[in-house]
């Protein structure tokens, strides 16, 4: 099947941005911007422990998601932004595509070793091998990969 840019465009209609933080939002805003996504919606996810302590605050995430927020529109001036509140990250982020009626979801891949790739879960794996929109993995700035 050959593909068009009219394609290209449905793709990038409504992209969702997960971001960790302000310096990840930042870099993976500014690989985004080349591929001129017609609409954004960064998303932040506030891990939940489930029946444990959260890792942090619910105030401190929230500061958190707005640093993040303003760094994507740094780059997205009309950004919106989600926060969406979970245990299991790539299920609250396929959770957030509906809930925002997303055409893709974009990241750039925040690297780590084998090991912590395993002990995480690898959200990247998680997230590609479930979702029900596509998941485009953006180059990492200075990488040859």
């Amino acid at each position: 099947m050959t593909r068009t840019d009219d394609d290209r465009l449905d793709l990038l209609s409504h992209v969702l941005l997960p971001v960790a933080n302000e310096e990840d939002a930042a870099a993976t805003a500014g690989v985004l911007e080349p591929y001129d996504p017609e609409r954004v919606t960064a998303l932040h996810v506030v891990e939940k422990g489930g029946g444990v302590p959260d890792k942090t605050p619910v105030e401190q995430s929230e500061e958190l998601a707005a640093e993040s927020y303003a760094a994507v529109r740094a780059v997205f001036p009309d950004a919106r932004e989600h926060t969406a509140y979970g245990r299991d990250v790539a299920a609250t982020i396929a959770d957030a595509v509906d809930e925002v009626g997303a055409s893709a979801v974009v990241y750039r891949s925040r690297g780590g070793n084998r090991l912590m790739q395993f002990l995480s879960g690898d959200v990247s794996v998680k997230l590609a091998t479930n979702a029900t929109v596509p998941v485009i993995a953006l180059p990492r700035e200075g990488s040859a990969e």
